[in-house]
């Protein structure tokens, strides 16, 4: 007899939903099947449709009630998550957003709404925690009696960048907001973790792209105007920067750059053409400048943008898994990365991305790879930042072995599992009476 938990990941780019059920005769309950499935665009499209918004999720929904046996629709818990996108729109465009998900949920669905915080912004922290727990439940490291060394996880996103891991040396876990503690399987975790707001995919290009026009501005070859949201819809470009992040023989067309003070322009971007631009660290330079490593570490040991973490040489098994996924996994695999590698021979990937489009077939070999990397310009600065962000910012050495992976047994990795096993204890939800009529 199967437990099944509806989650629905409202996620900047679109929406999905994860039918899991569960085997909750042992311990720890047992995944029996996840269904799963995306649709685009993300809730934070719809600005201040908040109807059209709740309705954007009904073909999800419409997967839950097929999935899920009718007799257990009014006991299977429904919970929405969104991620860092949907607070990009201020509290109340999200707040109406939210509230009539909630309102739809309740009155148009069978299915119990997880109370408090069931229909929600997640805290980054948490977002770190529940893909934690997602990782090492699927590589059975946690849920038994059993201590095990459990896998560090690094979750790349568009607006943030999650770092979750287990310290294991005696040294304590400063006290603050990255300290986690949690219990699963009858066994006590300190966490360490910490959501790097601003530093997901999406918000370092930005970041790269806005230096890169800034010292333009600075230089006054060009006149630029800001555009407003309308004209944004349908902007054409008509300047072209020179971007040390983007390859010889490739070409960014009509990006949209959004300045500190909140200005959006719109340009497009090359290689560069002058013999001091061409030089390939330039991009890295500016991968690692949007870090800040420069600022003081109040701490015994820092990350980056001076946030005390504790260092991975000292406090973390050099035999433990260390996992990167979401779009470290989007960029990587696509291209031929095998599951398993060091950072150095990412970055050698990164390198030959980054080398130009005339020399992709003598390190690429499938067509599919080509293809993958002529219709992403700026996958060359993705890389970059990746490296940046793993080597720079978190002081990970070149020797170590990274695994990247989008499933672990065929389930979805990220933290939607580790989300949904707390809510087979039933704390903050009950089964849904249903009116006889």
């Amino acid at each position: 007899d199967y437990e099944y938990v509806v989650m629905i990941d409202a996620g900047s780019t679109g929406s999905r939903v994860h039918v899991y059920s569960f085997d909750t005769s042992v311990s720890p309950p047992k995944l029996i099947n996840e269904e799963f499935k995306m649709l685009k665009p993300g809730l934070s499209s719809y600005d201040t449709d908040a109807v059209g918004a709740a309705e954007s999720l009904d073909p999800l929904l419409t997967i839950a009630m097929d999935t899920i046996p009718k007799d257990k629709h009014s006991c299977s818990p429904v919970a929405v998550k969104a991620t860092a996108g949907l607070r990009l729109l201020g509290q109340a465009k999200s707040d109406a957003i939210l509230k009539e998900v909630r309102r739809h949920l309740e009155k148009d669905f069978p299915f119990p709404v997880v109370s408090g915080n069931g229909i929600s912004i997640m805290d980054g922290s948490d977002e770190g925690v529940y893909a934690w727990i997602t990782t090492n439940y699927l590589l059975n490291n946690i849920g038994s009696a059993k201590k095990l060394d459990t896998a560090a996880v690094f979750d790349l996103g568009g607006g943030s960048t999650q770092i979750v891991f287990e310290p294991v040396s005696g040294e304590k876990v400063l006290e603050g907001e990255h300290k986690y503690n949690i219990e699963f399987g009858g066994r006590k975790f300190t966490l360490y973790q910490y959501s790097h707001l601003g530093y997901g995919l999406m918000q370092a290009r930005n970041k790269v792209n806005a230096a890169v026009l800034q010292a333009e501005m600075k230089s006054a070859a060009h006149k630029f105007s800001a555009l407003t949201e309308s004209q944004l819809k349908t902007a054409v470009a008509d300047v072209t920067l020179e971007n040390p992040c983007v390859p010889p023989g490739v070409s960014a067309e009509n990006v949209i750059v959004e300045l500190e003070d909140g200005s959006k322009y719109v340009v497009n971007f090359a290689a560069p053409e002058t013999e001091a631009k061409k030089d390939a660290s330039l991009c890295k330079f500016l991968t690692d400048s949007i870090l800040n490593k420069q600022l003081e570490c109040a701490s015994k040991s820092c990350s980056f943008n001076g946030i005390y973490q504790p260092s991975f040489a000292d406090q973390f098994s050099s035999a433990a898994d260390m996992y990167v996924f979401s779009y470290f996994y989007d960029r990587l695999q696509p291209i031929g990365m095998p599951e398993s590698f060091t950072l150095k021979e990412m970055t050698d990937v990164m390198e030959s991305v980054c080398a130009g489009s005339h020399l992709w077939d003598q390190y690429f070999k499938q067509q599919s790879h080509l293809k993958e990397l002529a219709d992403e310009p700026l996958w060359c600065l993705d890389l970059t930042f990746m490296t940046s962000l793993l080597h720079t910012g978190y002081d990970i050495p070149l020797t170590r072995e990274l695994k990247t992976a989008k499933t672990i047994g065929g389930n979805e990795l990220g933290w939607c599992l580790g989300a949904s096993l707390p809510l087979l204890d039933k704390t903050n939800w009950s089964c849904k009476v249903t009116k006889q009529f």
